[in-house]
């Protein structure tokens, strides 16, 4: 599946699984069960309880997740969104 298919939502690191696995509270108040983006593991981008995600959950299984982004403490935009502005 291709990165465009998947359904973009933000949500909070609620407990850290283990196996590389994370329960995310979303805006809607559903939890799911997500994982690092490659990317992220590439790059060695670490989360902790409480950081602010961005999600993309699968249309055909909405219970999982990949996490794609760690949003910065104190909600700063991201680099893209601040260019447009």
């Amino acid at each position: 599946m291709s990165k465009k298919d998947l359904i973009t939502v933000s949500g909070a690191i609620e407990k850290i699984l283990g196996g590389g696995r994370y329960a995310v509270k979303l805006e809607n108040g559903s939890v799911i069960t997500a994982q690092l983006s490659g990317r992220m593991r590439r790059f060695h981008i670490r989360v902790i309880q409480g950081d602010r995600v961005q999600c993309g959950i699968s249309p055909y299984d909405p219970s999982h997740g990949f996490i794609t982004y760690r949003e910065p403490p104190g909600g700063a935009p991201r680099p893209e969104e601040a260019a447009k502005k």
